[in-house]
């Protein structure tokens, strides 16, 4: 009971968090609203300039940032526990290059906004299956394999990247920085993205024993009847299925996915029934903090809130990594 009130008690800390990360965001801006007025426009009471702000704008914003933030921790805690690696990230098998390919050749050819999103999606979806296609066959499943595979594919995507932004004509330029650095400014409805977010962490919820059996060693969790090839399949795929969710909604954003599950094990432990909805909540609590920084740090001009997350990111990334040797040794 105790360890089971904590848990209660740490997710309801990071929802308090969540829920004033979305407040704060709703109400700064170039347009500063007091709360009461955020209230009226929520409530469809003020038809005025602070509604069309607030619903129009911010709202879509903020919700945005939280499934996008969600779907990269939990992405990358699932990843995490595919490879056994704890410095992967959801972009580590090129997913993420895939997407920009798709997205910025979108963007070369003046396509519009939906067909850049399909263009993200699909390009993502085709890099996933191809790292799949080649890391997986009779008997060559292993970790080891399944990263360098999605190296090289992510070295791949990242050449032909280089290559749109080298024959892209200037006026397209910022826009594909932008996207490719990460921006929430072009999101239209975050309910999609929301839903797949509570679709995902529901379908793999009941798998977190199965998952922190796996985490431990192959050969302990086969002993104890854990399905591993089924098992990695589900976790691949799914981990796949929510990077691309989030690229497709706003672009590359770095860091969220390999700093979070850190912070969260830190906080909370490597229980993943705790770990994986807390890190949800935490990566959409910092991309919204990340994204209000974002649009105040230089108003009125805006950074790419993917900018801020690795200014945030480099220096914990570090001291994580500087921990990690002292950790082995004890």
């Amino acid at each position: 009971m105790p360890s089971r009130r904590r848990a209660l008690l740490i997710l309801l800390l990071l929802a308090v968090a969540a829920s004033a990360s979305v407040a704060v965001s709703l109400t700064t801006g170039s347009v500063h609203l007091a709360p009461l007025e955020v209230l009226r426009a929520l409530c469809g009471e003020d038809a005025g300039l602070g509604g069309d702000v607030v619903r129009g704008l911010r709202l879509p914003r903020a919700l945005a940032g939280l499934a996008c933030g969600g779907l990269l921790a939990l992405a990358g805690a699932l990843m995490q526990v595919l490879l056994k690696n704890p410095l992967a990230d959801p972009y580590v098998l090129g997913v993420s290059g895939g997407a920009s390919v798709g997205a910025l050749t979108a963007m070369l050819f003046g396509l519009p906004l939906l067909a850049l999103h399909a263009g993200a999606f699909g390009g993502a979806l085709a890099a996933m299956l191809l790292v799949f296609g080649l890391a997986h066959g009779e008997g060559s499943w292993t970790q080891t394999r399944l990263l360098l595979t999605g190296v090289i594919v992510a070295a791949g995507c990242g050449a032909l990247v280089a290559l749109i932004l080298s024959i892209a004509p200037e006026h397209q330029l910022r826009g594909m920085l932008f996207w490719l650095m990460g921006d929430l400014s072009q999101t239209e409805s975050a309910w999609p993205a929301l839903l797949v977010l509570a679709v995902g962490l529901a379908c793999v919820l009941p798998f977190s024993r199965d998952l922190g059996l796996l985490a431990r060693g192959e050969l302990s969790a086969r002993a104890l009847g854990v399905p591993t090839e089924r098992l990695r399949l589900l976790i691949y795929a799914l981990a796949s299925l929510l990077t691309a969710v989030a690229v497709n909604l706003a672009g590359s954003i770095g860091f969220i996915g390999l700093i979070v599950p850190h912070l969260v094990r830190l906080a909370a432990g490597n229980d993943l029934r705790l770990l994986l909805p807390a890190a949800v909540l935490a990566g959409g609590t910092l991309l919204v903090v990340a994204d209000t920084l974002a649009r105040v740090v230089v108003a009125p001009q805006q950074l790419p809130v993917g900018v801020l997350t690795a200014l945030l990111g480099v220096p914990v990334f570090l001291y994580l990594l500087s921990r990690q040797p002292q950790r082995n040794e004890s």
